[in-house]
């Protein structure tokens, strides 16, 4: 059974959706995520375990190699993909209670701004180390962003930006969350942003890649 664990947190790492998923070639026909995952839940191994031993190791290693720049966007895209396919078998554990999530994580592009890979990256990744996300999309006003800390309290929110135009819009977002909720903990990341920034704003982190968010998330609950 540990082997069959040990496959998803592979498939995860290097992409492997399901069997016919081309990517990557040198397992071409295989079995992918999807597969071992309903094979394992088949075979009564614990949901809890899957996502922890399986998923969370294996986006914990490419979210690695990601933040060393050894591996890059599209193949960051692609474990994200093999994550989530394997996590629709578990999703109704969620639902159940069977299995617990760390926490909520609300997240989206500020206001002004239209990028969206950056943010997506991130709720993939956070998501793949068993948090709830919430993902408010692109253009997301402080109003909205309020709205979501008073529907999940206990909440962590994340801000993306990647315009120097639209980046000075976290400011208000910051003291608006913080208004309505003072011990909300507030992530920010995007090119033009800086710890610098990070901490004029009042922000609690600020991280370059989506590991160092999911690592300060994790660090909350531990």
């Amino acid at each position: 059974m540990s082997d069959l664990i040990e496959r998803i947190a592979y498939c995860v790492e290097f992409g492997k959706i399901n069997k016919i998923s081309p990517y990557p070639p040198n397992m071409k026909g295989q079995d992918g995520a999807d597969e071992l995952t309903k094979q394992a839940i088949d075979k009564g191994i614990d949901p809890d375990e899957i996502l922890n031993k399986g998923m969370v190791v294996g986006m914990d290693k490419v979210g690695q190699k990601f933040s060393e720049n050894k591996v890059f966007v599209p193949q960051m895209l692609m474990s994200a993909k093999a994550m989530s396919t394997a996590m629709e078998h578990i999703k109704p554990f969620f639902q159940s209670g069977a299995v617990q999530r760390k926490g909520k994580f609300v997240v989206g592009t500020v206001a002004g701004d239209l990028h969206d890979i950056g943010k997506n990256l991130v709720g993939m990744m956070v998501e793949g180390a068993g948090w709830e996300v919430i993902d408010l999309g692109v253009d997301v006003t402080a109003e909205k962003f309020v709205a979501a800390v008073k529907e999940n309290p206990g909440c962590a929110i994340g801000l993306s930006a990647l315009l120097t135009t639209t980046m000075v819009n976290m400011e208000n977002i910051v003291s608006e969350v913080k208004n309505v909720d003072k011990d909300t903990k507030v992530l920010i990341g995007g090119a033009p942003v800086s710890n610098d920034f990070c901490n004029k704003i009042g922000a609690d982190h600020y991280s370059p890649d989506p590991q160092g968010a999911v690592k300060f998330l994790n660090s909350l609950v531990a």
